[in-house]
């Protein structure tokens, strides 16, 4: 990246497997376009650094949550949502759509964002909130506050929310 490329920052908030694929996919197509891109991961987004990861998802409360499945597009009513099993049944449909459709998994595409060198700053007070340790999260990993992320925000071309 040159210092007067374009930039882009992510705030990561959420750490489902659905809303995880939109900071990455975002921040690893800005990479690979020549963007500086940083992504700035708080709250339930900053599970998305573990280590490991057991992502998972809930259609409970996501009524644009569609699922192709039996040939067409299914729906799931909250009041099935609330049954137990659901949102396990729900994840495994999911990822093996990911899988079926040669999607590449979060890990693939959070590799890929360190391969691009995006910088990634897990957020201080989270990891203090929630009571993780450095060695929890993946490695080449910032750790600043809020003041970092607004200080790259206001010089950022691109500023999403995710």
């Amino acid at each position: 990246m040159t210092a007067n490329s374009k930039s882009m920052s992510l705030i990561v908030t959420k750490g489902t497997l659905d809303w995880a694929y939109p900071p990455f996919i975002l921040a690893t197509t800005a990479a690979g376009m020549g963007l500086n891109v940083s992504m700035f991961f708080t709250f339930y987004g900053l599970g998305l650094l573990k280590r490991k990861l057991d992502l998972g998802i809930t259609p409970l409360g996501n009524a644009a949550m569609e699922m192709p499945l039996f040939g067409m597009h299914v729906t799931m009513p909250n009041a099935v949502a609330v049954l137990p099993g659901v949102d396990k049944a729900a994840t495994v449909l999911m990822k093996n759509l990911i899988k079926k459709k040669g999607v590449a998994s979060i890990e693939e595409l959070r590799e890929a964002a360190v391969e691009s060198e995006v910088r990634m700053i897990a957020c201080q007070m989270t990891m203090s909130l929630f009571e993780y340790e450095p060695a929890d999260l993946i490695d080449g990993l910032e750790f600043a506050g809020a003041a970092t992320y607004i200080e790259t925000a206001t010089k950022s071309d691109i500023n999403m929310f995710i």
